[in-house]
């Protein structure tokens, strides 16, 4: 090779000429490399292909993509394994241009790709961990399918991030399979020790499971697992929060000792989160107990998949395609020939739905074990007969609910349960009640605290000129009373007790057994290790009259979940509901039976054609967006569309900037020079421009019969596809199963 900064094959000599040549020199140099073709990399002889699901999950772009496998990777690119790959770049002249590495997981190695370009390669294999096995792709394309998403979206749910210290590790060897256990508080149904010994000879039974009230469900779950690993298969729970999995994580500690299961939660950070997976991903633990994202834990040989109080929302994912708990076990367990379980105190209508069509069996008990294991249930109508203690009565507490509390507190804590947070979460005028709205958006005025000023619900400015809009008055008066406010006049009319809250922003898991008054938001009840000796459950026409097709059945779940925490009557427990008695919810609770509740709700559904009997699916985003997505739409013959309808608004819960305050000196500064400069007065400034009305949003609700979701879901990623495909300016939210529908 010419050295082309000191060689001069004659021409003008010195230094000059030898720069001259040694610029251009270089320049041929390039010129001539870049007319060059590389070699392209040698391919693996075997299945030079592989399939690629990459992480875009974009609805367009839902498919394998086909690389070729260089002969260097040939080994270690195995189905199921994360790889890096070039997305975006295009094959000129045998060289790739354009595109960035991005992951992917590769699904299958095949002979030939039907793509008829040049393929370009796998970039690098991550990992030589399998972490998708054939049974989740099919799982999560199924899931994708049924809500209308792509499968990129369902394998970023299904897969927690990587972290190599954790995957060196060794998961260490798997246990030897339990004993079956005994059948314990299952004993107290009917069928409870028959269920256990069908899970432990390995077979598969799908129930929908009433549980008794009381502190026993933890354990019931634990021994329904332990009796499932008897039986040589694996066992798989999902429950609503990190407070109930700390329960039968510690049940199943109890029962079967440390390291024969994992519990899955967010709470346990990255890495160890992905230690725990990757045990049961290499089949040294089969048994997973966990919050919504453990519904995709790879369980070897699954043998029972239990979702514990499936009415909860935390059980819908708040990532698109938001599939739920409760319908991706049902889908596992049938395509897995595993044991399904619907469990909680309470029924919901798609539980019962299960059983109604004959998919699964009930599992609860008789009404003499309801009766022993209840508290007495006592109802306050909405004619408040209010307590005759002055500070009870400003706490509108009524004296049903004080005389309670107050014989309850000499033998422990009682819990109060409101259905909201803050302080005067709902505000109204004094003088005509009209409800307090703001003045930007029409939002619901809240205030925050005693001392604070009004705020807007939804944009959160503040109000503090507030007057009524149609009587001008300047006065609220409360019309949700929050946890924090309820917690102060509960605190002055038993003043010698202590008073605890447990909320969103501080969550308690357990109370001692003294007398306390626990104010708690409902979910939020901490557990008393006896049994509460009273609960008073506060204003159950805020969650009566939501304007929810579930408002009912929620209500009467929360109200059930509740009481599940207070002795039995037969130990003094006692339940006070202020809701109307003669409302279908509230007699379901005094009869403690959420079965026949959930039967008749079913029933109505079915013959207004609501879910769950129907399908049906939201489309939510402002008018064009929503205009354009339905001109695109082609439906399946049946589809009832209902709408467009306006909904409220989504804006960010952050306060304005607040306005810089001008300096008044300043001012007369800049005045006094514009006069001496121009002879006259500054002009007046612009008015200030009013602020942006938040975006206007509507939805559309599409309903279709049953057994004909798949068209319908099949039809909306349709016009999804082509509305991304085209670029579309406004874009809509599509939402399959929507939880709730007003």
């Amino acid at each position: 090779m010419i050295d082309v900064a000191t060689n001069d094959p004659g021409g003008g000599g010195g230094e000059d000429g030898q720069l001259a040549f040694g610029v251009e020199g270089a320049r041929r140099a390039v010129r001539a490399a870049r007319g060059r073709k590389p070699k392209a990399p040698a391919q693996a002889e075997r299945l030079p292909v592989a399939r690629v699901v990459v992480d875009k999950g974009l609805v367009h772009l839902d498919r394998l993509f086909d690389y070729s496998v260089p002969a260097k990777l040939a080994e270690q690119a195995r189905p199921g394994v994360r790889v890096r790959v070039r997305f975006g770049a295009k094959v000129v002249d045998g060289r790739r241009r354009g595109g960035g590495l991005i992951d992917g997981v590769i699904v299958e190695r095949v002979e030939r790709s039907t793509y008829a370009g040049p393929l370009a390669p796998l970039a690098s294999v991550v990992s030589p961990e399998i972490v998708l096995a054939p049974p989740m792709v099919e799982l999560a394309r199924a899931v994708a399918d049924r809500y209308a998403g792509s499968l990129a979206d369902i394998v970023q749910l299904a897969l927690p991030a990587r972290h190599a210290r954790a995957e060196a590790e060794s998961s260490g060897e798997p246990r030897v399979r339990p004993g079956p256990p005994a059948p314990g508080p299952w004993s107290r149904y009917p069928a409870g020790a028959a269920h256990l010994a069908a899970l432990a000879a390995g077979e598969s039974p799908r129930t929908v499971w009433t549980a008794l009230p009381g502190p026993h469900w933890p354990d019931e779950i634990a021994r329904a697992l332990a009796a499932t690993l008897a039986g040589g298969r694996g066992a798989l729970a999902v429950v609503p929060d990190a407070k109930a999995v700390d329960r039968v994580d510690a049940a199943l500690t109890a029962l079967l000792g440390p390291g024969r299961h994992v519990a899955l939660t967010a709470g346990l950070g990255p890495e160890e989160r992905y230690r725990r997976w990757l045990a049961v991903n290499r089949g040294t633990v089969r048994a997973v107990v966990g919050t919504r994202a453990a519904m995709f834990a790879p369980v070897v040989e699954l043998g029972l998949a239990l979702v514990w109080n499936d009415g909860d929302d935390s059980h819908a994912d708040q990532n698109a395609p938001h599939p739920h708990v409760r319908e991706v076990l049902a889908m596992r367990a049938a395509r897995e020939h595993a044991a399904f379980t619907v469990g909680g105190h309470s029924t919901t209508v798609e539980a019962a739905q299960l059983v109604r069509s004959g998919w699964a069996r009930p599992l609860d008990a008789d009404r003499a074990a309801v009766r022993a294991a209840a508290p007495l249930v006592r109802t306050v109508g909405s004619d408040l007969d209010l307590a005759r203690d002055e500070a009870a009565r400003a706490a509108r507490l009524p004296s049903v609910a004080w005389d309670v509390a107050r014989t309850a507190l000499r033998g422990g804590p009682v819990l109060v349960q409101v259905p909201r947070r803050g302080y005067l979460v709902r505000t109204a005028c004094r003088r005509c009640r009209e409800p307090a709205r703001c003045a930007h958006c029409s939002g619901p005025l809240e205030l925050p605290s005693g001392d604070a000023v009004l705020t807007c619900g939804w944009c959160t400015r503040p109000a503090p000129n507030w007057h009524c809009r149609v009587c001008g008055g300047d006065r609220i008066r409360a019309g949700v009373i929050g946890a924090r406010r309820t917690a102060e006049e509960l605190g002055r009319a038993f003043p010698t007790v202590p008073v605890r809250t447990s909320g969103r922003d501080a969550i308690l898991t357990t109370v001692p057994d003294l007398p306390a008054l626990i104010i708690a938001t409902p979910g939020a009840e901490p557990v008393a290790p006896s049994g509460y000796a009273a609960a008073l459950l506060l204003d159950g026409w805020a969650l009566l009259t939501r304007p929810d097709l579930r408002a009912g059945e929620e209500a009467l779940r929360r109200w059930l979940d509740a009481a599940s925490l207070v002795r039995p009557a037969g130990e003094g427990g006692t339940l006070v509901v202020v809701a109307e008695s003669t409302l279908r919810p509230v007699q379901a609770l005094v009869r403690w039976d959420p079965q026949g509740y959930a039967l008749t709700e079913l029933g109505e559904r079915a013959d207004l054609n609501l879910p769950p009997v129907s399908r049906m699916a939201s489309v939510t985003g402002p008018p064009a967006g929503i205009a354009d997505f339905l001109a695109v739409l082609r439906l399946p013959d049946g589809v009832d569309v209902l709408g467009p309808v306006p909904v409220a608004p989504t804006v960010a819960r952050t306060p304005p900037p607040a306005p810089a305050r001008p300096d008044p000196r300043a001012a007369d500064t800049r005045a006094e020079l514009t006069r001496a400069l121009f002879g006259a007065t500054p002009p007046a400034p612009a008015p200030a421009r009013p602020a942006a009305e938040p975006p206007r949003h509507e939805r559309v609700l599409l309903r279709i019969e049953p057994g004909r979701g798949a068209e319908l879901a099949h039809a909306l990623k349709a016009a999804q596809t082509l509305r991304l495909a085209r670029g579309t300016a406004d874009p809509v939210l599509i939402r399959v199963d929507p939880p709730d529908i007003g």
